[in-house]
């Protein structure tokens, strides 16, 4: 699969990826956020082996920047798909993220059949929060003591989503 956007391209992840994926996932900001993340767990996601998800990469100028994921909830009642990412430090902060977003909710709303996403960062987030919502997804509340930290201790997360806007609401 290949996503272009006016930046960026959005990737499926190929072998070669996989050393610099566990780069960037190494920096510091990351790592605090996403605990590590081996080149075999990179490998699993490339294999299709990853608890149904799909990893793509960001890339920027040929270089690979980041990586974007989703996964699929398959029952026609509660269908809908969840999104996460990481980019590396040099490409935060610039529209890189909500680019690669907006490229992948295309991909989930046209090609895939979803009507809604969703994302969960950790609730004191503030960049990918911001990010999230530049790119359309809104909060849907705090999920209290959501995920462990690299402190040992619970810290709460916050969903937000992205319902297709040419879907009618309930």
């Amino acid at each position: 699969m290949i996503l272009r956007g006016r930046r960026l391209v959005v990737r499926s992840m190929q072998e070669p990826d996989v050393a610099r994926l566990a780069e960037i996932a190494a920096e510091p900001e990351i790592w605090q956020r996403w605990g590590e993340v081996s080149e075999a767990d990179l490998r699993a996601k490339l294999a299709g082996a990853a608890d149904d998800v799909t990893g793509l990469v960001v890339e920027l100028d040929g270089e690979v920047v980041g990586l974007i994921q989703y996964h699929e909830e398959t029952d026609p009642d509660y269908r809908h798909a969840g999104v996460d990412m990481f980019l590396a430090e040099g490409a935060r902060g610039q529209g890189y993220g909500r680019e690669a977003l907006l490229l992948v909710a295309g991909h989930l709303f046209e090609q895939r059949g979803h009507h809604r996403l969703t994302i969960d960062p950790a609730a004191d987030n503030e960049p990918a929060i911001r990010c999230y919502a530049a790119a359309g997804f809104r909060t849907v509340g705090v999920m209290r003591r959501y995920e462990r930290g690299r402190d040992g201790s619970f810290h709460d997360g916050l969903l937000m989503e992205l319902v297709r806007p040419d879907q009618p609401s309930g």
